[in-house]
């Protein structure tokens, strides 16, 4: 279940640190777009990950923050 949503995670970030360590500028587009892309893949694993981790507790729930 969370292999797909992993490896595409994994890989979004190795390519955002790659184009931060070349050094070129973050301004244009397609850069632009894979880190809209790879937060987009964090936040959907950070869901999918928290939600399985929830099913273990006894309320079958990820408890909220307290931040």
């Amino acid at each position: 279940m969370l292999g797909p949503t992993m490896v595409e995670w994994l890989k979004a970030r190795e390519e955002t640190r790659q184009h931060v360590e070349s050094g070129a500028p973050p301004v244009d587009a397609a850069w632009v777009q894979r880190l809209a892309d790879l937060l987009a893949t964090e936040r959907s694993w950070q869901d999918q990950y928290t939600d399985l981790v929830g099913l273990g507790s006894p309320s079958g729930r990820f408890p909220s923050s307290n931040r």
